[in-house]
This record gives C-alpha cells, structure tokens and sequence, in this order.
C-alpha cells in the first residue's frame, strides 16, 4: 500500500516549455514534503526536481485491443457510461475528443497497476486527458481523485467533452480564477467544492526603476498567435499609435498559426519599423523582454471558439518586475488588472481608447508610478507560489486524510 500522503500528479506533457506555472507549482509542493508521482501522458519524461517523470509509452495503447473487451465483459459499470456517452453525444472538436480518448487509453493500460499501488489521492492538472485519467481510474478502482479546470477546459467549444461527469465524482476542483468559479458553480458543482487558487511566482525579481523618459515607449506583447490573443486587433491599436504621433516599438513574443498573417499585417500597416515579431523564446529571455518594456499589452477576447484566457500568468509576471499593463476587459484580467489601480483597461473594439492610455503611461509619470506600486503588491499578495502551493497542499490532505 502507497503512502497516505502519496499524490499521483496527472498532466498532459510535463515538463512543458510553456508551463512553467505548472513547474513553480510542483516544486513548491516538492520543498513542503508533498510526496508526489508524476506522469506525462503525451510527451515529457525524464527527471525534474530529483524526481522520475513517468512519460506514457504510447505504444501500451496496443494492449487496450484485449483490455476493452475484458473491461467491457467484467466492467460494465464503467465501460457502459463511456459507450453511452460515445454513442449518444459528439465531442466539440477532433482535439478535445483524442484528449479524452488518451486519458481513458491511459486508465485502460495502468488501471491495474494503480490497483496494486494506490496513491492517497489522484490529481488532475487539466481537465482534458489527465481529468479523463483520474475519472476512469476512479470509476475502475475506486480511488479517489482531484482536478483542475481552467479557461481552456471551460470554454473551448462550451467546454470539455465529458467535463460535467468528471465535476460530479472529483474531492475538489482547483481553478485559477474567480471567473473560473463561478463557471464551475453555474455548472453545478457545489461551492464548498471549488477552490479558487492562483499561480505564483518561485520568488519575486526585483522591481525595476521607471524609465525617467518613456518616448519611445518600449511596448511588449507575450502571447501565443492564436485568436483569442486578440493580435489582429492589437495590430489595429499599433497603427492608430503611429498616426496619433505617439513614438513607440513594439515586440511580439510568442508563436504560433497566427504568425504569418501577422508579418503580412505589419508589413500591409507599414509598421516594420516600430513592430517586430520575436517569435518563441526562452524563459529567461522572455523576463528579459519583460525588464526592456515599459508596458505589457495584453488585448484578448472571446474566440469564435469559446475560447478565452483566464488570467494569463505573464499578465502578473510583469506587474512584479514593474512593466505596467493595459488590458482588455474581457474574461479574468481584471481580477488583477483594475482600472487605474494596478493598471490600465481599455476596448480592443476602440484603438483610440488604447492610444489614450499608452500616451498617458508614456507620459504621467506620478500615474506610471502609482500603479507599478499598486500591481507589485498585488503580485506579492496573490501570486506566491510557495504560499498557494500550501494552499492546493491543504486540500489535498484534507482529502487523504478522510
């Protein structure tokens, strides 16, 4: 028998590039004694912090030609409700639907194995696969289990596949966000049941000094090219800077099917001189970028998909460091972001708004300050990493403890 105190910590790909708030969490969890065991199920692997990262071998999925009909003889109860639901619902996309298949291929290969060495408690850090995971094993082994659901696992598409039956069977659902919250008790889950727990940062940089001159302003962008970024709109904001006369550059960090249109965007707006696209870089170059700007712009909104941020980790991971932010409303930004106090929001829908506050950023120095002071705090007060590590840690003793 595992110890009571084990975690078996489900992801997608860990350790991934573009996670790194996944990466803080462990490690936070990993010097406050948490004993966790930690599976990849689509890439990964290797060791991270001393500790094996079990990547799942793909190639085990061939055993499931056997196991599906044993599950589906010996089973019933469990292998009924994914028939069922296979049978009388379609998946909102092709990704979310080879999600969930890999996380119930996953259960169908390791069920067995998880049976002999149980942990205390499952945990999924998506609501994706790993939650499909954690449910599967649960329903076939009883074991108890956690999940997470963010923006990602809420919105696209009006949500995950099978979201709503792994809500109705996991201890608790962690979520990074008060919007995330109320999404989750719209759909049902009790409220005793949703604990809103932010991301953070391992230790905080150290506050840079406002630049005496702001002209040009030093702009920064950090995003994925993706729809919901809102770039095509940002592009609009840049070209309506430039003809305001305000002087500025501007840089793109990120990647992704949106970056083509975008150099063509740039190049169409004659902006080559003041917007670049720095394409992907690594973390550390990424708080470098972060240290040059005087601003991060963050402009998302709704995708046609449903999809659309929570609140982006860059958003406070610039706060700390002292570039101030402007935002767009939409989704949970403002949950940090608060109009004059932390930072400044504006309409993607109206440039001329974002012209407005970008001058006034480049301009009131005693504005600039006031709310660089303002966000550092927040950041210090709502995004340690150590101190909502504790937190998550809570939750899972309470549950390993029952």
């Amino acid at each position: 028998m595992a110890s009571r105190q084990n975690i078996a910590y489900l992801f997608t790909t860990f350790p991934k590039a573009t996670e790194t708030f996944l990466q803080r969490e462990i490690i936070a969890m990993q010097r406050m004694g948490a004993q966790l065991e930690i599976h990849s199920l689509w890439g990964g692997g290797g060791k991270f912090g001393g500790m094996p990262v079990h990547a799942f071998n793909k190639w085990l999925l061939v055993k499931l030609f056997w196991i599906i009909p044993w599950v589906a003889l010996t089973r019933w109860d469990v292998f009924g409700v994914l028939l069922k639901g296979l049978l009388t619902r379609g998946a909102p996309s092709w990704l979310n639907f080879w999600e969930n298949m890999l996380g119930a291929g996953f259960a169908g290969v390791f069920y067995r194995s998880f049976r002999r060495r149980p942990p205390a408690l499952l945990h999924a850090a998506w609501g994706g696969a790993p939650a499909t995971a954690a449910w599967c094993l649960h329903k076939m082994n009883g074991t108890p289990y956690s999940m997470a659901a963010h923006a990602y696992d809420l919105y696209e598409h009006g949500g995950d596949w099978w979201l709503d039956e792994k809500l109705a069977e996991a201890r608790f659902i962690h979520t990074s966000t008060d919007m995330g919250r109320a999404t989750l008790i719209k759909r049902g889950v009790r409220p005793d049941h949703v604990h809103v727990i932010r991301r953070g940062l391992d230790a905080l940089p150290v506050m840079k000094r406002l630049r005496p001159s702001r002209l040009p302003l030093r702009i920064v962008c950090v995003a994925r090219l993706v729809e919901k970024k809102g770039l095509r709109e940002q592009m609009k904001i840049y070209a309506a800077l430039r003809d305001a006369g305000v002087d500025f550059e501007a840089r793109i960090v990120g990647d992704g099917p949106l970056r083509d249109e975008l150099g063509r965007a740039i190049r169409r707006l004659n902006l080559a001189g003041q917007v670049s696209l720095a394409g992907h870089l690594a973390l550390d170059e990424v708080w470098g970028q972060l240290a040059w700007a005087d601003v991060l712009v963050h402009t998302g909104i709704v995708a046609a998909s449903g999809d659309r941020d929570g609140l982006p980790n860059v958003i406070p991971e610039a706060m700390s460091i002292g570039a101030m932010v402007v935002s767009s409303p939409v989704a949970a930004t403002t949950e940090a972001v608060r109009h004059g106090v932390t930072g400044l929001v504006a309409d993607v829908a109206r440039p001329d708004a974002w012209v407005t506050a970008l001058r006034r950023l480049a301009t009131d120095a005693d504005l600039a300050e006031s709310l660089r002071i303002e966000a550092r705090r927040w950041v210090e007060e709502n995004f340690d990493a150590h101190k909502n590590a504790a937190r998550l840690s809570a939750c899972f003793e309470a549950q390993t403890r029952s």
